[in-house]
């Protein structure tokens, strides 16, 4: 089977852009295709029969399709692929490839272009969420260039601004999952320790750096090869995804549920050292965290992980705001590939606490176009 792809970078992800017409229609089939494109699931996880880059942020698809009907431009659903697993797990978002939807859909001729901005509102299915993209074009398509630097992605881009509205809710229908700012978890091996439960564009845990052994100072590499830890750590968020009516059991969560939550160790402001070598100090953050995905320590900070992070900032008594060393709208996480600005506007009415948006600048850039190649032997052949 033949069907034709773009493939993107979206911040500091990169997936398969489809448009859902060309795909199979009958869904088992599509999920078939899809993971015989990445090379999924693969036991070494290598994806050396497919397009997959043997990483979470590198393993992921995007299927777009005409959203007029339910007001919008476009709609666009994501999906985190397996690697070793055979999943395509579409419980949440991805803010990173969310930032690459805009510039697909003005050069797919989706949208037409008003340079030299061109505002596209599209729907994540996902979520039920619409975001809106402030995408830079000239000559009537998605222009690349500018002065804008993405800690994590090498070189200069154009800011594409994204604005997610109400973003509370995402997958569990509830900012606050539980209720609580504050939960106690009971995790197999630890303990009891203190959680929040925060779900905007995509549901997060926090746990505090200092719960789990951790200064803040670790690297990636340090902490993804540490295979206890990193059993540890999934141990935490599949007990959160039950706390957080996501999955029935641990277990399940596990196998199931690898994408949501994501856990996010956070804490106070403080001298760091990056990935990339480049030293941040205390005074130049609001907070320090670090997120983990499908079970690694991600290289930077995800879109949707960072808007979760600052409503949460926002929001009295959890684990960020206890840690936050801001009192405005404007937050600036520290992470593992430098420092993430972001603008929420969060606040506490009748009802309880309420997310009327949140904002962050990320780059993309088209990579490819083309066509993805994948035997019929690998497709149910009563389907095709």
């Amino acid at each position: 089977m033949r069907v034709p792809a773009v493939f993107m970078r979206g911040g500091t992800s990169k997936a398969l852009f489809f448009h859902e017409a060309d795909l199979p229609e009958d869904p088992r089939v599509r999920d078939q295709f899809i993971l015989a494109a990445y090379g999924s699931p693969d036991p070494f996880r290598r994806q050396i029969d497919g397009v997959g880059g043997a990483a979470s942020s590198t393993s992921k698809v995007a299927v777009i399709s005409d959203g007029r009907e339910q007001g919008v431009d476009v709609l666009y659903e994501f999906g985190q692929v397996g690697i070793d697993q055979r999943i395509i797990d579409r419980r949440g978002n991805c803010g990173n490839i969310s930032s690459a939807v805009g510039p697909f859909a003005v050069d797919e001729g989706l949208v037409e272009a008003t340079d030299p901005m061109t505002v596209v509102r599209f729907l994540n299915v996902n979520t039920g969420k619409v975001i809106v993209a402030h995408v830079p074009t000239k000559g009537g398509r998605f222009d690349p260039n500018g002065e804008f630097e993405l800690p994590g992605v090498p070189g200069r881009g154009s800011a594409v601004k994204l604005d997610y509205l109400e973003p509370g809710g995402s997958v569990t229908g509830r900012l606050l999952p539980t209720g609580n700012a504050v939960d106690q978890l009971d995790v197999p091996g630890l303990g009891t320790i203190d959680v929040s439960l925060v779900d905007a564009a995509n549901p997060l845990v926090f746990v505090r750096w200092r719960d789990v052994g951790l200064d803040g100072t670790e690297t990636a590499a340090q902490l993804d090869a540490d295979q206890e830890f990193r059993a540890r750590a999934e141990a935490i968020r599949a007990q959160a995804s039950v706390l957080a009516g996501i999955a029935p059991s641990a277990a399940e969560a596990t196998a199931q549920a690898p994408s949501v939550p994501k856990l996010s160790f956070v804490g106070p402001p403080r001298d760091y050292t990056a990935a990339n070598g480049h030293s941040y100090s205390a005074e130049q953050m609001s907070v320090r965290a670090a997120m983990m995905s499908m079970g690694w320590l991600h290289p930077s900070y995800p879109l949707t992980g960072a808007i979760a992070t600052s409503v949460a900032s926002r929001i009295t008594g959890t684990l960020v705001n206890e840690a936050i060393r801001s009192d405005s709208d404007s937050v600036v996480i520290g992470h593992q590939s430098g420092l993430l600005p972001m603008e929420v506007d969060v606040e506490f009415g009748d009802t309880g606490w309420f997310a009327r948006s949140a904002s962050g600048f990320r780059t993309a850039r088209r990579l490819f176009e083309g066509a993805v190649l994948v035997p019929d032997e690998r497709l149910d052949q009563s389907m095709v």
